[in-house]
Formats: structure tokens, C-alpha cells, sequence
């Protein structure tokens, strides 16, 4: 079971669906054709159902469900009046390039800060192979002003959870383990990689499916876990309301909207339910949907971006039905 507050849900459409768990129980054959590794779903709270390709939970990579929880993190130090989302990068880094001057956390967290970085994430790759992130973050070429356009951007990532650690003088895993690992009672067993001591911002995270859902009831609660506040309601709304299109007309539709590190999704781009999901590469799902106080976790098999659709054909074609 994981703890649970009472949560408010929508009196439409969208709360007229409901979860089949006997047919869930028969789709063994078809969960393992689709490479699913782990389903786990909790609904008011209670864990409804949960399928493991090999019996069992496991800690394995969530890719970039990372820059959620970093989000979240960011969010904490927010609340405690460390940081404003109108802070620069300039105040936080020495030698930053004039035209990156002008970069917001806020612009970090939407993924618009306008430095050149090709789809999808590609320079990502070269920067791990740099000697020095940061520096090669920051020296990227700007290709459009702050706030303009938006890139998917694990740059814009690793630069918050370095913001993180010079705010707090903790690294991102240090400060999440106290501030929101451990209260919400996860199993200790989570990794997250890092490079000179800080922790990798778009990526690097490993953690069992049962602890990512632990997080999304984090959110579906609106911060609260067992009468503790601990992200405000007003980020936890925020951050994952739409704030930019993002990748919303990208085919397959594999993502959505684009919140503060969190995809956006409402009912007329999925066909089934308004809901935000953190999303890591090859069909890594986090999915927090209110109008259903559901939580969604599906992991897949990597075998190429596109067959990630594979785990939300699972969510909104199998798991959510209309009610007869």
C-alpha cells in the first residue's frame, strides 16, 4: 500500500473509467510481445495491480523520468526561498557567455533557453564525452533568445542540478534522499550517476517501478505524504500545467505538451483523460492522472524511441476503459 490523502476528483467524462484487473490478468502473453518489463498501478491510494516480467520488482534505469524528480527538488528548494525561477544562470556560474547571460531557471525548466541543441538531445552525447559538462553546456552556440522556442534539452537539466548542489551545497541524490526520498518512505536502493560530483540532471537515475509510483502519488497528493507538505501544492500545479507545446505534434504522439520537466497530456490529445507523465527513453512511463487518482508506472525493453508507443497503447487502449 502506499499513503494516501483524500483527493478531489472531477466530476466529468473522464471519471466514468474504470480498470479491468481480471483482463489485465489474462494479457501475460501480450505484455511480454510488447517487451513490457514492469507495470505497476495504484488507484486511491492502494496498489490495484502490478506484472513483472520477471516475478519481481527491480532497480533499473528510468532515463529520463530523472528531470521530473529534478524538477521536484528544484521545487523544494524553491519553497524554502533558496532560489526564484527569475535567477540567471550568470549568477550561479563564472565565465558564462553574454548571450547565455540572460537564461531563468524558469527558462531551464521549460527547456526554452534558446541554445543551439539539435533533435533530439543529440549533442547530449557529446557533452557526457566532454571532459567538463558544464563548460560545454554553457559554451554551446545560442541559437535563439531565452524564452523563444523550446529544444528538448538535457543540458538545460544538468545545469539545474548543478544550480542545485551550489544552492544547497548537497548534491541532487544527497538532498533527495532527505528531503524527498526518505519521507515518502522509498527503499534506499535508488543510484543516480554523476559527473564531478553533480548529479546527472537529464538522466542517470535507477529506482524500482513500486518507488517511481511512490512519486507520482507524491504529485497526485499535491505535494503532501502523511500530513507533511513537502513540495507545495501551488509547484506541484505548476509544474505540470502546459506551459510551452513542447513536443505536442511529434508522430507517433509519444509525448505531449511540455510542463517544468513534465510532459502534459489532457483528455483531447490521448482520447481517454487529462494527465502528466515523466518520460524516459525506450518507454519509460511515469503517468499521474487526477480525474481517475490513478498512477501509472509501465517500463519497456529499449529497442528504439517509437515502440515507446507500445506502453502508452497499454495505458490508454487496455488499462483504461469506459465504464459499461
Amino acid at each position: 500500500m502506499i499513503h494516501t490523502a483524500a483527493v478531489e476528483q472531477n466530476d466529468n467524462s473522464q471519471t466514468r473509467l474504470s480498470i479491468n484487473v481480471p483482463e489485465l490478468n489474462r494479457m501475460d502473453g501480450w505484455l511480454r510481445e510488447a517487451k513490457i518489463k514492469d507495470v505497476v498501478l495504484v488507484q486511491d491510494g492502494d496498489l490495484l495491480w502490478e506484472w513483472y516480467d520477471k516475478g519481481a520488482d527491480r532497480v533499473a534505469p528510468v532515463f529520463s523520468c530523472t528531470k521530473s524528480i529534478l524538477s521536484a527538488l528544484i521545487g523544494i528548494v524553491t519553497d524554502d526561498g533558496h532560489l526564484s525561477l527569475e535567477q540567471t544562470v550568470s549568477e550561479f556560474f563564472d565565465k558564462v557567455p553574454e548571450h547565455k547571460a540572460g537564461i531563468t531557471i524558469q527558462h531551464l525548466l521549460t527547456m526554452t533557453s534558446g541554445m543551439e541543441w539539435p533533435d533530439f538531445d543529440k549533442p547530449y552525447f557529446e557533452m557526457r564525452k566532454s571532459g567538463n559538462w558544464l563548460d560545454y553546456i554553457l559554451n554551446q552556440p545560442q541559437s535563439h533568445k531565452p524564452g523563444e522556442i523550446y529544444a528538448y534539452n538535457s543540458g538545460c537539466s544538468h545545469l539545474l542540478s548543478a544550480i542545485l548542489t551550489k544552492v544547497t551545497g548537497q548534491s541532487a541524490l544527497t538532498f533527495a534522499e532527505g528531503r524527498l526520498f526518505g519521507p515518502i518512505g522509498m527503499d534506499g536502493k535508488t543510484r543516480w550517476n554523476h559527473a564531478a560530483g553533480i548529479s546527472e540532471g537529464g538522466a542517470g537515475m535507477h529506482m524500482t517501478a513500486r518507488d517511481m509510483a511512490r512519486f507520482g502519488q507524491l504529485y497526485l497528493q499535491e505535494g503532501s505524504w502523511e500530513g507533511q507538505q513537502l513540495i507545495s501544492s501551488d509547484w506541484v500545479r505548476e509544474s505540470t500545467r502546459i506551459q510551452h507545446k513542447g513536443l505536442l505534434n511529434y508522430k507517433p504522439p509519444i509525448y505531449g505538451y511540455y510542463g517544468w520537466h513534465w510532459w502534459c497530456s489532457p483528455q483531447d490529445h490521448n482520447g481517454k483523460a487529462d494527465c502528466y507523465f515523466a518520460l524516459g527513453y525506450g518507454g519509460q512511463y511515469l503517468v499521474v492522472i487526477p480525474p481517475c487518482n490513478l498512477v501509472a508506472v509501465i517500463r519497456k525493453q529499449v529497442d528504439g524511441k517509437n515502440n515507446a508507443m507500445r506502453c502508452k497503447e497499454l495505458l490508454f487502449e487496455h488499462i483504461l476503459k469506459e465504464k459499461g
